[in-house]
């Protein structure tokens, strides 16, 4: 899909308020309600935007997060992968090029279930060769909201 100027507005819009009415939206870009609700909706169907709820790891007694570098055996990258994606406490996973094959953020309760969360969990998965983890002072940007401070 080409997206044009508007889709870019209307896109970053939701960013930052993904419950603006329609009619708010369409008023912040000058067009017709009918207009927004149109290219919402084929954002929607060309899977451009997907719409979904992102909880605040804090608010739910998550207030340790931490981004963690994994090294992995080559021949179980999608594997490990896979794993951890399945772990309700990591909350993003990807797979990388350089020095580090996967990185993972997650949101647990305090460090001591991090430093459990990286002996048991992560190190009882085969494959996994070393791994690296920074704990986040505080977040600048974050899609969920507003700036977080810390």
């Amino acid at each position: 899909m080409d997206l044009d100027e508007l889709d870019d507005k209307l896109i970053s819009l939701l960013q930052a308020n993904g419950r603006a009415s329609n009619i708010e939206l369409a008023k912040q870009v000058g067009v017709s309600e009918g207009t927004i609700r149109r290219r919402f909706r084929n954002l929607i169907k060309d899977e451009v935007i997907r719409v979904v709820a992102i909880p605040d790891p804090a608010k739910l007694g998550r207030g340790t997060t931490a981004i963690i570098a994994l090294q992995v055996e080559p021949s179980e990258v999608d594997p490990v992968a896979q794993k951890l994606a399945e772990i309700p406490e990591v909350q993003y996973v990807s797979v990388t090029t350089g020095a580090f094959d996967i990185f993972l953020w997650v949101a647990l309760g305090s460090p001591e279930e991090l430093s459990s969360f990286l002996r048991l969990q992560v190190g009882g998965i085969s494959g996994v060769r070393r791994t690296e983890t920074f704990v986040n002072l505080s977040i600048r940007k974050n899609p969920a909201g507003p700036i977080a401070t810390g």
